[in-house]
């Protein structure tokens, strides 16, 4: 009997454990996302002097504008670089794809399950706002297709046209590493100087 317990006991407390590491993980999380929006609402802040495109160098892991999504209500830091650390910030920016103004494939990605919660709601037509500290630019989604997780050919850092690209997991709802990833392409409607 006193074997049953014990091993109820340590059932029980590798659970609250389990559970307290995973909250602590989306505190810290949403922590570092509210970090990262407020640096780039700074950036881009309206009255602030705007830099020329030429002075905009972001490091790795800094915010380097805003994502507004007016559609699903979401205001996103971008932060450059993809890797994990970035990605818990923010909308990463792929080191080597372009920003707006600069006439190339701009790629952006997020996790399905934090900033890019609702991008399945998104639709053709639908506007995404990309505020940087030299301007404001205004994307009109265009199209979307889904790709294996592996498959990295819609990353072309193609550098004849202006296109915006977003990547996110995908099944939305899948637990785990999802074996796909969801794309939407949008062109540039209109700009702010």
């Amino acid at each position: 009997m006193k074997l049953t317990k014990l091993i109820a006991i340590v059932i029980v407390m590798s659970g609250i454990i389990i559970l307290g590491i995973g909250l602590w993980q989306l505190w810290d999380i949403k922590k570092q996302e509210q970090i990262s929006l407020q640096a780039a609402k700074e950036l881009v802040q309206e009255g602030k002097p705007k830099l020329n495109k030429g002075q905009f160098k972001p490091n790795t892991g800094e915010a380097a504008g805003l994502l507004v999504i007016p559609k699903i209500k979401a205001e996103l830091a971008i932060v450059e670089g993809t890797d994990p650390d970035d990605l818990e910030k923010g909308v990463g920016h792929y080191k080597g794809s372009y920003y707006p103004e600069e006439n190339g494939q701009i790629v952006l990605s997020g996790h399905r399950d934090t900033v890019f919660r609702k991008a399945g709601e998104l639709e053709i037509g639908d506007v995404l706002t990309m505020k940087m500290p030299y301007g404001e630019y205004t994307y009109e989604i265009v199209g979307t297709k889904i790709v294996s997780a592996d498959d990295t050919s819609i990353i072309t850092l193609q550098n004849t046209e202006e296109e915006l690209v977003l990547t996110t997991c995908y099944p939305f709802s899948y637990v785990g590493d999802a074996p796909d990833r969801y794309i939407m392409y949008a062109k540039r409607v209109s700009d702010q100087e």
